[in-house]
Parts: structure tokens; C-alpha cells; sequence
């Protein structure tokens, strides 16, 4: 087909990206009847769990929760094997998903968007790929994810290695053998914290280089039994509603007013429960762990304690043990983290001790000697909530570029919409609790709130649809309000990009909980769509 009659194709949407995001906002475009199709990087559905194949890879979220609700029927069908699901499973429920609905003949695999540009005359967009197709949409839907640009840190050498080089970002399908192999990681973040056991056990020398301490907590993953499954399924509308009105619409068992409140003996049992339990409950044992130092100090102090009870080496015990504030950074959940460090076949590298000066040929080459490897890993991370945004040419109005209007920080109405950019809408965007929320549900009600507001202006034969400025400003400066009483930005966080050279510091995600969220933009559908522009 040549390029003008490519060109001359108008769609009523485009679905930049086919993860949990990217697959609902096609079913529910298409359910409402309207012409839709998706552009994708990776070469199947899955987004993140496409991508993040590294040993260990698993999710922080119950895998009972971790799923969508939007059909009953595939609540009650699918079946889920363990508590915290694991990448593989995350991925074969994605195609599930995508075979069930019928999803992949509207999506483009291997193929990644390269510019969307705003017609102002046409009132379209103009979309381009790397693949040379061109096309033309009215609506245009990021669904790129939260965590999917991969952060490569300034490391001199890194083009210099001779072995084998991974990201756990971009891990290869076929899988890394680790048999008798020296292995080098760089970074302490949740991938490497969930690799760094697994890939222990199988090389025969793994030497971890960490800048920063994280708190992890334990998992205390286990098979789900079916009486518990099958109560949960015969309860899920409930359930789901109860973790709706929940912060991060996770439900765990609610916690005291104040961490003060109690005497230490009553806490430290609280916070002991709750690391019994595992997963991220721990952040909910109090109700002001996030907003108050003197409370989520006692929290710190567990886990730092947590941690010289497990590592046999004080040395290696204290340089594990994380100085800032607890949550502060995302908490991570693994198994077994602490006590590998027990083992013989790995050590650890303080780099505010022993600083990186390159990358060689054979290995990692710090202040005080060559580490020789045969594997180098970099487990540094995303460029988070606007690197895979920013790296796509997307022009508004007046040809204003997306990262110009975005460079000293991101400006959204509700993490969904930019004033400048007519007819675009940024699923789960910065502005929105995104990343500090159950992903799956979050990600469902932006969905839900697009596709109401495209039947809305279906029924107004409205055509247009903008984030007003003073609806943007005032959102942002709310955001910014709440973040700043909040404990989350007092340390240098992917939530403020601080893990980004050069990036701005701003707090992205939405912190006043998913409830406040959820009542904003139910209230902002009841006033017809108030803070934009419908014409």
C-alpha cells in the first residue's frame, strides 16, 4: 500500500502500547463502537511482564487483585497459582486476555510510534512508525506504562565490555545461563533485589554493586489454596469494592491512628505480624508512617533491625541497612534477599565508599580494583512515568513538543490530559496514583473515565476535547501541595526522576490516595467533564 493511501486512513483512535493499559482501552473502544487500533513496541502483549523476564521476576500485588474486574467471567475462569504471581504467569494471563477478547488483530507488534503530530486544520492526529506507516486518528491514547523506558546510567566503558550484557528491563526471551559464570550487578532497586537470589544460586561468583540501601520485605510467597481462591471468587465484588476505598487499593489489615500511640512492645508485634504476613502490609501498620518522622522511624528501625538479625556480617549487615526514611523509595517485596548475603559466592560494593570509575573490557573497574566478569548486569531502572512520553516526537498545538512543554517537570489534569494537546489522553499518567497504587484496577478506571467522555462528546457531536491551563495548574499545584507534607519526597526517589540525569525534580504520581482520586474524577464526569475544553 503506498504512503498517501496509508495516509488518507482515518481511525477513531490510536492505542499507543498493548500492556494491561493499552488491551482494555482497545476493548472499550471498540465496545463503544468506535474505530481503534494499537502500536507496540514488544512482540506480544504484556507491556512490563513482556519486557521483564529477569530470574525472579514477580509481582508486589496479590495476584487475585492483580487482575482485571471489568468481566466477571474471566475473574471466575482464570486461575492464578500463587500468592504473588510470577512474570510468566503475568504474561500467559495477558494473552489469555488478548485471545478471549480477540484483541491482537487491531494491534501492531514490533512496532514502535515515532512522532504523533496535532493537525490543527484537520483536527487530527498524524501518527508515524518506525516501520514507515503512516496514519491519522482523532483520539490519541498513550498507554506506554509508568515503568518501560529503561534508565542506562553515564557509566564510562560500557561499550567496552567483551561478555555478555543484560538489562533487567530489556532481559532476552531465550533466557541467561548463569552456570559457572562470574556475574557482576549493578543496582539494589526491586529487580535486582528479586534477581539477585535466584541468580546466586546458580553462578559461581556474584559481586553487587549498590549505591543506595533499599528496605525490602519479605514476600512469603506460597501455592494459593483452593478453599481460599474459591471464597475470594464467590466475595470478589465486595472485595473489590472495599480495596476501591483503600489508599493504594490493596486490602490489608487496617493499622492504628499513630505508630506513638502504642507502647513499643504492642508495635514491634504489629510490625512482627505484619513481616510474617509479607508483602507490602507493612507500610499500613500505622496510619501516619508516611507523615510522620518520629512514627516512621519506629517502622525503619524494625527493618534495620530485621536486617542485622539476618546478615551474619556486621559489615556487609550495615552497609545492607537503609539511613533514609522507610517508603519514602517504592518498598520492596522478595524472598530469601537478606539471607543470600549469608552465602560465599557474593559480595557487595558500597559505591559511596568505592565509587564506579569505568567499565573495562573484562569487568567493573572502582576506586580501589578490577572486578573480572563474565556477565554484567545493570539493574538501574526506568526513566519513570514520562521517559517512554518524552521519547516520542508528540507535537500539540502550534507544533509544541510534549518534553518542551514537560522540562521542568510534568504538568497533567489529572494525570490524563495536557492543555496543548487536543484530543490526547495519557492512561495512568504522571498527576494520577499510577505507581502507588494496584496497578490492573487503576489503570481500569482511567479507561472507564476515557471511554464515558468519548460517548459523552459521541452524543454532543462534540469533536475536540482539551485539559484547560487553569484546570492544569490548579491540579498540579494540588498535587504538589499534598506531596510536600507527604515523607515520600524527602529522599531521592524514582518518584522525583532523581535516578534520571538531568531530570527535573517533581513529585509524579498523585499522592492523596486512590479514593480522593476516584471522587475527583467521578465528580468531574457529574459537571460534565469540568477542567476541559469540549468543543
Amino acid at each position: 500500500m503506498n504512503g498517501s493511501k496509508e495516509h488518507d486512513q482515518i481511525c477513531d483512535a490510536i492505542v499507543i502500547g498493548a500492556g494491561f493499559a493499552g488491551m482494555y482501552m482497545l476493548h472499550v473502544l471498540r465496545e463503544a463502537g468506535l474505530s481503534a487500533i494499537a502500536f507496540e513496541t514488544g512482540g506480544d502483549v504484556g507491556g512490563t511482564w513482556y519486557w521483564n523476564r529477569y530470574p525472579g521476576a514477580r509481582c508486589d500485588t496479590e495476584s487475585l487483585f492483580y487482575s482485571y474486574q471489568f468481566d466477571e467471567a474471566l475473574q471466575q475462569d482464570w486461575n492464578w497459582t500463587e500468592r504473588y504471581p510470577a512474570q510468566p504467569e503475568i504474561l500467559q494471563y495477558a494473552q489469555h486476555v488478548a485471545h478471549r477478547f480477540d484483541l491482537k488483530r487491531n494491534i501492531n507488534f514490533n512496532t514502535k510510534v515515532t512522532d504523533a503530530l496535532w493537525d490543527e486544520n484537520a483536527q487530527l492526529w498524524n501518527v508515524s512508525t518506525n516501520k514507515g506507516a503512516h496514519k491519522r486518528c482523532r483520539f490519541l491514547i498513550s498507554a506506554v506504562g509508568c515503568l518501560s523506558a529503561v534508565n542506562v546510567p553515564d557509566i564510562d566503558g560500557l561499550d567496552d565490555f567483551k561478555g555478555e550484557y543484560y538489562q533487567t528491563g530489556l532481559w532476552p526471551r531465550e533466557g541467561v545461563n548463569f552456570r559457572d559464570k562470574t556475574v557482576a550487578i549493578i543496582g539494589t532497586g526491586s529487580s535486582a533485589i528479586q534477581s539477585i537470589p535466584v541468580i546466586t544460586e546458580q553462578a559461581r561468583h556474584v559481586t553487587v554493586f549498590q549505591r543506595t540501601a533499599n528496605y525490602v520485605v519479605p514476600a512469603q510467597n506460597r501455592p494459593l489454596d483452593p478453599t481460599e481462591v474459591a471464597k475470594i471468587k464467590s466475595d470478589y465484588p465486595s472485595l473489590r469494592a472495599k480495596a476501591k476505598a483503600t489508599y493504594s487499593g490493596n486490602i490489608f489489615p487496617t493499622g492504628g491512628s499513630s505508630a506513638l500511640d502504642v507502647s513499643p512492645e504492642e508495635r514491634v508485634q504489629e510490625y512482627e505480624n505484619r513481616w510474617r504476613a509479607g508483602g507490602l502490609g507493612l507500610m499500613g501498620a500505622f496510619q501516619d508512617l508516611q507523615s510522620n518522622q518520629a512514627s516512621n522511624e519506629t517502622a525503619a528501625d524494625f527493618v534495620r533491625n530485621k536486617i542485622r538479625e539476618i546478615v551474619k556480617d556486621p559489615e556487609v549487615a550495615r552497609k545492607l541497612t537503609p539511613t533514609n526514611t522507610f517508603g519514602c523509595k517504592r518498598l520492596c517485596v522478595a524472598t530469601n534477599y537478606y539471607e543470600t548475603y549469608n552465602r560465599g559466592n557474593i559480595s557487595l560494593i558500597d559505591l559511596n565508599d568505592t565509587p564506579i570509575q569505568r567499565i573495562t573490557s573484562n569487568g567493573v573497574r572502582t576506586t580501589r580494583q578490577d572486578h573480572d566478569v563474565d556477565i554484567l548486569i545493570l539493574a538501574t531502572g526506568f526513566d519513570a512515568m514520562t521517559g517512554a512520553l518524552n521519547r516520542i516526537n508528540i507535537q500539540g498545538t502550534g507544533g509544541e513538543k510534549l518534553r518542551d512543554t514537560w522540562r521542568d517537570g510534568p504538568v497533567t489534569y489529572l494525570g490524563l490530559g495536557v492543555h496543548g494537546f487536543p484530543n490526547m489522553f495519557t492512561i495512568t499518567g504522571p498527576g494520577s496514583p499510577s505507581v502507588l497504587t494496584n496497578m490492573i484496577p487503576t489503570i481500569e478506571q482511567h479507561v472507564n473515565l476515557i471511554g464515558k467522555c468519548l460517548i459523552s462528546m459521541s452524543k454532543k457531536n462534540a469533536s475536540r476535547i482539551e485539559a484547560s491551563a487553569s484546570a492544569q495548574d490548579d491540579w498540579v499545584a494540588y498535587n504538589a501541595e499534598l506531596a510536600n507534607r507527604s515523607l515520600r519526597v524527602t529522599c531521592n526517589s524514582w518518584y522525583l526522576g532523581a535516578n534520571v540525569t538531568g531530570k527535573p525534580r517533581v513529585f509524579m504520581p498523585f499522592v492523596g490516595g486512590l479514593p480522593a482520586y476516584i471522587e475527583k474524577c467521578e465528580e468531574i464526569v457529574r459537571d460534565d467533564f469540568k477542567g476541559f475544553l469540549i468543543t
